[in-house]
């Protein structure tokens, strides 16, 4: 890279929130670090850029790419395909890109059942019955509307992808890190690590991270944070809460549990690649008072909601990728 050339940056915002575009402003003075180090050349929610600049941009122009969200429609699919062209180095960027995110728990359906579920359940007006139409005729020309995946995805699962960054969304503290590492790395300060890890993360578990006192204890009941209040001192897994810190990577300072709520697993497995959702469950297993299968199978089967506790952000990265197989398209 030219001595005086300052690395180009971008980010998109593809089927999320919107809580990762409003975590990177979180960092505060930091940004200004971005401003001084980076170029901004695609940025939608804080610059006027179209699609069609990004298109006219030769391969690998943008350095450093933080894509965040999952790929939920055919437009995020094809700017996935984009954008990992014109970048040089892609990051999936939160749960979302990383493991499909909340939006992944849509593949326990249908795209039909989801569109049926939007425009005509009971909270819907919708008198005419209308549906999101692929094409339709304006007077001011054709527009063209993005068409719902069969399946939602997480961003490697379209295109390769450098990085992973997990959270819902990453912490301030560890984006500031990776936003460093980055600005040392392009002057030639630091190395960056090996393609395809996870960075802006820890390599334990949150329960590593986590001030509270674990013991022993067996519970015999699931408990609700709408109906119980937990102390603020012992593990809330061993006071009957789905907390799954044993399940999840460091890297959080374990927010949740401090807040005396249970971790919901936003930063991903512990182990790269590795099954969350059964890593959970064996976790939830192991303090469950009773002798016999029976015995523990009352207790877990008072847990209201297995597939969005087990894989509230994994799913699309899981063994069973969705509840029900469904055809692809032929362009996806």
């Amino acid at each position: 890279m030219p001595e005086n050339h300052k690395p180009r940056f971008g980010m998109y915002w593809a089927a999320g929130c919107g809580g990762c575009e409003i975590a990177v402003i979180n960092i505060h003075e930091k940004l200004l670090d971005v401003d001084a180090n980076f170029t901004p050349v695609f940025w939608p929610v804080a610059l006027d850029a179209k699609y069609a600049d990004v298109e006219g941009m030769p391969d690998g122009y943008i350095d450093l790419c933080f894509f965040n969200g999952a790929i939920r429609s055919d437009e995020n699919a094809e700017m996935a395909r984009l954008l990992r062209r014109k970048s040089g180095i892609l990051v999936a960027f939160g749960a979302c890109a990383s493991e499909g995110g909340i939006p992944s728990l849509g593949n326990i359906g249908s795209a039909q059942e989801i569109i049926d579920t939007a425009f005509s359940t009971i909270s819907t007006d919708n008198p005419l019955g209308l549906r999101p139409q692929p094409h339709y005729a304006a007077p001011e020309g054709e527009l063209h509307l993005p068409r719902l995946s069969a399946s939602v995805r997480a961003l490697d699962q379209v295109v390769p992808v450098d990085y992973f960054m997990p959270g819902c969304p990453p912490e301030s503290s560890q984006i500031e890190a990776v936003v460093e590492l980055a600005i040392q790395a392009f002057k030639g300060q630091a190395s960056l690590p090996p393609p395809g890890s996870v960075i802006g993360a820890g390599n334990s578990t949150v329960c590593d991270e986590c001030p509270r006192i674990r013991t022993d204890k067996t519970i015999h009941a699931i408990k609700r944070m709408a109906t119980f209040q937990p102390n603020l001192t012992d593990c809330l897994l061993e006071q009957g809460l789905l907390c799954a810190g044993a399940a999840t990577r460091s890297g959080c300072q374990a927010r949740c549990p401090q807040a005396n709520a249970p971790c919901s697993g936003c930063y991903g497995p512990a182990v790269q690649g590795s099954e969350q959702g059964v890593r959970f469950l064996t976790a939830i297993a192991s303090v469950t008072a009773g002798n016999t299968h029976e015995e523990a199978a009352l207790v877990l089967d008072q847990i209201v909601d297995p597939l969005g506790t087990f894989y509230r952000y994994g799913l699309a990265h899981s063994l069973m990728h969705r509840a029900r197989p469904q055809p692809e398209r032929r362009d996806e």
